[in-house]
């Protein structure tokens, strides 16, 4: 997936600043592909230039605010339906753990239960974000839930997992 494809299913949704996008990202996207200022800006210029986004508006201070073209709703829709995605799945923590057997067992333990601690974490603030999200019933609200609740259990299944991985090393 390319920050490409997330800005225009954004656009999808509804017209949307670069700022409004940024907090989108923020607020719903951060589990799934973050994104700092500075790349979703610069996303911005090439899709625009790409045309497939244009200046739907302009206020003040020379703010804009994006909407998607046929032809980006187009690209949207062949990612979507036709790409299949591509590259294998990586994993810098889980490489780390193939290597633990490198360092004692009490800093193996201890690296495990830092992932641990880490899913739990993010459990807790997906719990929190969700209670925060005034959810309605269009598309953006559905499939946002989805993905928020894949992000809550994922980070349960990493919790689980880590609790159990630092038995199998005692």
């Amino acid at each position: 997936m390319s920050l490409r494809h997330a800005v225009l299913g954004m656009l999808a949704d509804e017209p949307g600043s670069g700022y409004d996008l940024l907090k989108r990202f923020e607020r719903a996207m951060a589990n799934v592909w973050p994104a700092t200022q500075s790349q979703l800006y610069g996303e911005l210029g090439k899709l625009e230039k790409a045309g497939l986004i244009h200046v739907h508006a302009e206020g003040p201070r020379g703010r804009k605010e994006y909407e998607i073209t046929e032809a980006g709703l187009a690209e949207l829709r062949h990612w979507l339906v036709e790409v299949e995605p591509s590259g294998p799945p990586r994993s810098a923590g889980l490489l780390r753990v193939y290597f633990l057997g490198s360092v004692s067992p009490e800093q193996a333990r201890g690296y495990i239960a830092t992932m641990a601690e880490q899913g739990e974490a993010r459990e807790k603030r997906l719990a929190e974000l969700e209670g925060t999200i005034d959810w309605g019933e269009d598309n953006q609200s559905l499939y946002g839930r989805l993905v928020l609740e894949w992000g809550k259990r994922f980070s349960a299944m990493q919790r689980e997992w880590a609790e159990w991985a630092v038995k199998q090393i005692e």
